[in-house]
């Protein structure tokens, strides 16, 4: 079975994988700046037959790597970032290496390890059945910032593909057809007139007063918009010193939705929002537009053959010391039962439509080709993403064992799909039925610079 090849590749290159995994693990990088990352990402796939190419779409930290010729084109997106503040030892209790430094909360170590693996495997199962097809490994940046993939896409990524595929580390081994949440991002910057805030304060015009009077109108939206639609904001500047009428003021906003039509309704009326708080405190506004994410498009034909895939590639076995790695973790969660709540998730659980309260740039990808993204467990089943608990998992042993199972699940059903060219009309027949006429558009302006920083 072909199945059990790519398992057996995979299984032959654990040790290169895991050791990509916890070097990225042990030096986690900030979005656009993952330059470790990516000369360790691009070695392996070097090593492994690819022909790699760093500063892809003339973003430094970006790779596109290739191996194979011919149809079916498929890409992985791998992702390699991490985020502030959550340095973590692998060890299950709170314990930073740095104090407030970085940490891989979100697994990304694992992420892009794993796409790397899947890549590697595929291509070699390609070879050695003789069969044409193209693998493609996307290295992509800043996902935890302003998304890499929408960058990408303006520059042409991803459309060279017949289809894609990714994963994200979970708590269960799950898969689901419900949409991440599209993204509108935009900082709003007031300016007025600064006067003394004791003397003089009748001939100020308060730029802080613009920002409060701006989150007081957003908190009265919520009331007036739809259950899944999530505003969060940041203010960014306040002015300076108390006694002073500030002149500046600066406040940023994240606008959520399952419908990339919400977000766009509801951000408009944010910005309304903005323009009013400006007009009562005779203020001016500026909108900087950031960027955002579209809702992901989940593939049925793709995510079943995950499915399948999951019959034939065992599940996890864990060691009784992994097993009190995660029931200590559990443990810190007031939903902990003791005696009930397993330490990890053992089971393939049916696949089912449940919309993920969070977002990912890979929906951009899903509305250039049809794509599916893996959900695959390597942390406690009480685990919390954006966390210390996730950042401990992903360098231990459980994280590892998710990644090169999640690895196996793509490369899989990738091959599946390439096998079968009736399976592979299908999937793009079900992505041209779900973009009903419409096409991708890049939420990204050309205007929008890049990067934020300099590497």
């Amino acid at each position: 079975m072909t199945t059990e090849l790519i398992a057996a590749v995979i299984d032959a290159h654990e040790k290169e994988l895991t050791e990509l995994s916890r070097k990225i693990w042990e030096n986690p990088e900030i979005g656009w700046k993952e330059i470790k990352a990516v000369q360790w990402t691009a070695k392996v796939l070097e090593n492994n037959g690819f022909s790699v190419e760093n500063g892809a779409y003339g973003m430094p930290t970006a790779i596109r790597a290739v191996r194979g010729s011919g149809f079916p084109i498929v890409g992985f997106c791998a992702e390699y970032d991490c985020l502030p503040g959550l340095s973590q030892k692998a060890c299950p209790y709170p314990d930073p290496v740095t104090p407030g430094g970085y940490g891989h909360g979100c697994g990304h170590n694992l992420l892009g390890a794993g796409c790397v693996g899947a890549a590697i495997a595929l291509a070699e199962t390609l070879e050695r059945t003789g069969r044409p097809g193209t693998v493609i490994l996307y290295g992509c940046p800043a996902e935890e910032l302003e998304g890499g993939k929408g960058f990408m896409a303006r520059a042409g990524a991803f459309a060279e593909c017949d289809f894609t595929m990714a994963w994200h580390p979970a708590g269960e081994d799950r898969d689901s057809y419900g949409e991440h949440m599209s993204i509108e991002e935009a900082s709003f910057q007031f300016r007025g007139v600064s006067a003394h805030a004791a003397s003089h304060a009748f001939l100020g015009r308060s730029a802080l007063d613009a920002v409060q009077l701006m989150n007081i109108g957003c908190e009265f939206l919520r009331e007036h918009v739809t259950d899944d639609v999530r505003l969060h904001y940041e203010i960014t500047n306040a002015g300076g010193a108390a006694n002073v009428v500030p002149d500046f003021a600066e406040v940023s906003y994240m606008v959520r939705a399952l419908r990339r039509e919400t977000v766009m309704d509801t951000f408009a009326r944010v910005v309304k929002c903005a323009e009013g708080a400006a007009h009562m405190t005779d203020t001016s506004v500026k909108v900087l537009i950031k960027g955002g994410f579209y809702p992901t498009l989940q593939n049925h034909v793709i995510g079943e053959l995950v499915q399948e895939a999951r019959k034939e590639i065992p599940a996890e076995v864990y060691t009784e010391e992994e097993l009190s790695f995660a029931d200590r973790i559990n443990r810190f969660y007031p939903e902990y039962e003791e005696g009930v709540t397993p330490p990890m998730s053992t089971e393939n659980q049916a696949l089912r439509y449940e919309p993920i309260f969070q977002s990912t740039d890979y929906g951009d990808v899903q509305h250039i080709r049809p794509g599916f993204q893996v959900r695959e467990a390597c942390a406690p089943t009480l685990f919390r993403a954006h966390s210390w608990s996730m950042t401990a998992s992903a360098g231990s042993s459980i994280g590892e064992k998710g990644m090169l199972r999640a690895a196996k699940l793509m490369a899989a059903a990738a091959y599946k799909l390439m096998a079968d060219p009736a399976k592979l009309q299908a999937a793009k027949e079900e992505f041209s039925a779900g973009m009903a006429g419409k096409s991708y558009e890049c939420p990204l302006s050309d205007e929008l610079p890049w990067p934020y920083g300099e590497t």
